[in-house]
């Protein structure tokens, strides 16, 4: 044995004895070095081991852990915490009070799958792959065909979360491509995936399936024709209401990821179904509401399921999704993670327009103007809160001017990740079937390459946290070809709006002053033509054309169907 290994052992046998550590040992041989070789080896190994665990302990606990919940429909006004009377939702309540308030916080797009994309790209609709609800099936189990799949080589969130070590997964509706395709949410950024991959099978919150890594997953529900008109006879009420409501399944799920990951680092991205019509809950939770409005029965003959109580109905959905936030939150608390959490809410888009739910009656979008499917600022302006005990303060309320798809750039602040690249689609071995259903934890997350751009987003994280310099946007943009074709630009206080673009490619911008017009009800543009001048040079700078021609409606080389 060396001089020098004789020294360690013996400077080492001391600090140990200092300690406490092996006083037997020394008080049974009357000399520290009487210990055998073999046991201060394995003594030698300690502090090795303990500055590990430390070391790990103190890199988990500086990763927070995230969870973005998305409701589907939610007008800004559906909520306690911005203004709501009618329907009660305590625990989001109580998650605002506790942490930040946005009021001027932006969807990427008017309705679902951009909305979706823009939020997991961290870009503008000018630039996603995805621009409006393009489907690809029908309702019928046996059409079931999803929406435009996200493209291959798309840099998601996941993928973001992924390249700091995160754990992660999407449990809810995607809306981006079936499990066969290039939009599968497992070769997307999602280590684990549990819900609806098709858009037009959230219309029933009884479905006969949902979908978990690729594979389809039984439910004990009857297959419902949500859209058929219901029969004569308050008997037939019944049709529309399975076993097992898909909210209760979804949010399971997420309780089992969370506990599964409460060690590690990890994203859980929740698109909620709700409030999305069908109008349909389970009983209980409409009770609460029965007798509190004057309503009438819905028998379907505007689409989507039939019901006795629409308004009750409505309401308990809102307030069912609220109690899935609180059964969220509980875990987290009971799990020791509440601290080490942020907690995201938010809508992918204003509230539905259709009839049988009365968006007046509820004043779903409060004072503004539009709904879905519109870029009005109630079809794109939507709740947002941000929790994080001890580092959000409570009790705040920020007007800073945000969108949906500034969560990339948030994001890559926090983890201090860069923005950027894309997963090597390469690794990805086997079959085509294989292929398809193989996880993302079978991709090595350090075979990527570079991709061409950062985003359109500017992190908030700035003023989530009251450090930092926070900067602005010199614009939003937005844009929507369904609907007649329709933008949106908004600069500062200002706001342009054009629709029926594809109708009228030479129709005149809207102009609103939103400091002083909310509703956007006074129309300015006569009187500033140089912004109308600044707008247009926003949209020829900022739009990129689609690879599809529906989607095309700013720079057609073809004749545009209207």
């Amino acid at each position: 044995m060396s001089k020098a290994f004789e020294l360690i052992r013996e400077g080492f046998a001391f600090l140990l004895l200092r300690f406490g550590i092996i006083l037997p040992l020394y008080k049974r041989t009357g000399h520290l070095l009487s210990i055998p070789i073999s046991v201060m080896q394995r003594l030698l190994l300690l502090p090795i081991f303990l500055f590990s665990f430390l070391t790990y302990s103190q890199k988990s606990a500086s990763k927070p852990n995230v969870i973005y919940i998305f409701a589907d429909d939610m007008g800004y006004g559906e909520l306690g915490c911005y203004g709501q009377k009618k329907i009660k939702t305590p625990n989001l309540d109580r998650l605002a009070a506790g942490g930040m308030r946005f009021t001027q916080h932006y969807s990427s797009a008017p309705v679902c799958a951009p909305s979706r994309c823009g939020l997991m790209t961290g870009r503008h609709t000018g630039h996603t792959y995805i621009r409006g609800n393009y489907e690809l099936g029908g309702f019928e189990d046996d059409k079931e065909g999803g929406q435009m799949p996200l493209n291959e080589g798309a840099f998601t969130l996941g993928h973001l979360f992924q390249k700091a070590g995160y754990r992660t997964g999407a449990v809810g509706k995607w809306g981006m491509g079936m499990a066969n395709t290039t939009g599968n949410p497992n070769q997307q950024g999602f280590d684990f995936f549990y819900g609806l991959l098709c858009q037009k099978q959230s219309h029933n919150f009884y479905p006969t399936h949902l979908w978990k890594n690729g594979e389809k997953v039984p439910l004990n529900n009857p297959f419902i024709r949500v859209h058929k008109p219901m029969a004569e006879g308050d008997e037939n009420y019944d049709y529309y209401v399975g076993k097992e409501y898909a909210i209760d399944k979804m949010t399971e799920q997420a309780s089992a990821f969370i506990t599964e990951n409460k060690d590690r680092p990890f994203f859980l991205y929740l698109p909620y179904t709700l409030p999305h019509v069908s109008l349909q809950a389970p009983a209980e939770a409409v009770k609460q509401y029965i007798g509190q409005f004057d309503e009438k029965p819905y028998r379907g003959q505007g689409g989507y399921a039939s019901t006795r109580y629409p308004y009750s109905t409505y309401a308990a959905m809102i307030s069912y999704l609220d109690k899935q936030v609180g059964l969220i939150r509980d875990l987290l608390k009971k799990s020791g993670l509440e601290e080490n959490t942020i907690i995201m809410f938010s809508s992918d888009n204003g509230a539905t327009f259709v009839k049988q739910v009365d968006t007046r009656f509820f004043e779903s979008v409060g004072k503004f103007r539009g709904l879905k499917m519109e870029v009005y600022e109630g079809g794109i302006r939507v709740p947002m809160i941000a929790y994080w005990k001890n580092k959000i303060k409570p009790g705040q309320t920020t007007d800073h001017v945000s969108t949906q798809y500034d969560l990339m750039a948030t994001y890559a602040e926090l983890l201090n990740v860069g923005v950027g690249f894309t997963p090597a689609q390469s690794t990805i071995k086997g079959t085509d079937e294989q292929k398809r259903t193989q996880k993302r934890t079978d991709v090595k997350r350090a075979d990527v390459k570079p991709a061409p751009t950062m985003g359109d987003g500017i992190s908030f994280l700035p003023t989530l946290l009251n450090k930092g310099t926070q900067k602005q946007h010199d614009f939003l943009y937005f844009e929507y070809p369904e609907n007649g074709g329709q933008l949106a630009i908004r600069k500062g206080d200002w706001k342009g709006v054009k629709r029926n673009v594809k109708s009228n490619p030479a129709t005149a911008w809207e102009i609103y002053n939103l400091k002083e017009d909310i509703s956007e009800s006074n129309n300015l543009a006569a009187a500033h033509p140089e912004l109308a001048k600044e707008f247009d040079e926003i949209v020829q700078r900022e739009h990129r054309p689609s690879h599809l021609q529906e989607w095309e409606f700013i720079d057609p080389k073809f004749e545009v169907k209207k």
